[in-house]
């Protein structure tokens, strides 16, 4: 790629992924999210790993923002800055999962399906285990922990449909569009 190219594929890309944040404030089924795909698509795409954390993880908190302060409001008082650092912190660990299976390799759908279906496992091992931690909705017990994670369960086959597919789409328009994916680094650094 050239460097007169590179910041119009950065633009894309983190275009893309606002659009795909943006998407949560659409009517949708119970966790029919992209967060692993947009964290997948960050580490795979963004030219610096540091950028493929950031924004995946901005974009979230925006919309997050906006969801807490509109559609659930009635359950704060003012205006709500606040962050789920667990939630976070699996969008985080989504993100370097992705550069561990999709950055400075060749790219494969069948690389981008599997860490579509690891990146949601750990986002649901990471967020039940946080839903357990706070001790709020289940006793700090084993079986307190199984029944979280057993309460998660209805949401899991959600979440992995919608990493599978809008994981699909933004890979899909990055291909489309000559955005190198899987190899962003060694692109951007020319």
């Amino acid at each position: 790629m050239s460097s007169s190219t590179a910041p119009k594929s950065f633009l894309l890309v983190t275009g893309l992924i606002l659009v795909a944040a943006a998407s949560r404030l659409l009517p949708h089924w119970p966790n029919f999210v992209p967060v692993g795909a947009m964290a997948l698509f960050g580490a795979a795409a963004l030219p610096k790993r540091w950028l493929a954390v950031i924004v995946p993880v901005l974009a979230f908190y925006l919309s997050d923002l906006a969801l807490n302060n509109t559609i659930y409001a009635s359950y704060y008082e003012g205006f709500y800055w606040g962050m789920n650092y667990w939630t976070t912190g699996a969008i985080v660990a989504m993100a370097v999962l992705g550069m561990g299976l999709l950055r400075n390799v060749k790219f494969s759908w069948l690389k981008v399906g599997g860490a579509a279906v690891s990146a949601t496992l750990l986002f649901f091992i990471v967020t039940n285990f946080g839903v357990w931690a706070s001790g709020m909705m289940y006793p700090k017990t084993g079986a307190g922990l199984i029944a979280a994670y057993a309460a998660g369960l209805p949401f899991l086959l959600n979440s992995l449909a919608a990493n599978v597919l809008f994981s699909g789409v933004l890979f899909g328009i990055a291909r489309y569009s000559g955005v190198p994916t899987g190899q962003p680094a060694l692109e951007h650094a020319r």
